[in-house]
């Protein structure tokens, strides 16, 4: 597994400190996120999924809990939009760069609006995927924010 991606490529030009966890990725697994977490041995609200989204039709990213729900109401409110919903995970796919079970906020082939969850943006560290199924890097949420200008709203 090569721990160089965009992801990891973007974190360091951005000069975030951030260390890398590998673990087995179980392409069968329910819930990607809750696999991540059971596999690193931290507590699921630490795991933090990406998930790709249209807001009114345009392209956006939400990062949340992996053990969480996001309210697409409550997205789109904090994206500005009257609706949101799931983006196609082909659609996910060409519009980052990633594979579906490896996307990253980071690194992304088009930066687009992203929202964090404030349960999630309140965390001291946490892991996000580094851009490939099985890598995650462990960093502080609020580089997180700090790095895509990302919003942060209740969204759950």
């Amino acid at each position: 597994m090569s721990r160089t991606t965009p992801a990891t490529l973007a974190l360091d030009k951005a000069g975030v400190v951030y260390t890398l966890a590998a673990y087995a990725y179980d392409p069968n697994a329910e819930r990607v996120g809750l696999q991540a977490a059971e596999a690193l041995g931290v507590a699921p609200g630490e795991v933090l999924k990406t998930l790709m989204v249209k807001a009114d039709g345009k392209p956006a990213c939400v990062v949340l809990a992996s053990d969480r729900e996001v309210s697409m109401k409550r997205l789109a409110a904090a994206l500005g939009a009257k609706s949101a919903e799931m983006m196609k995970p082909a659609d996910a796919e060409r519009l980052t760069g990633y594979r579906v079970g490896g996307v990253s906020p980071f690194g992304q082939k088009r930066r687009v609006p992203t929202v964090v969850d404030e349960a999630a943006a309140a965390l001291p560290e946490a892991f996000v995927n580094a851009g490939q199924r099985g890598l995650q890097a462990r960093l502080s949420p609020a580089e997180l924010v700090r790095v895509l200008d990302a919003r942060i709203a209740c969204v759950t």
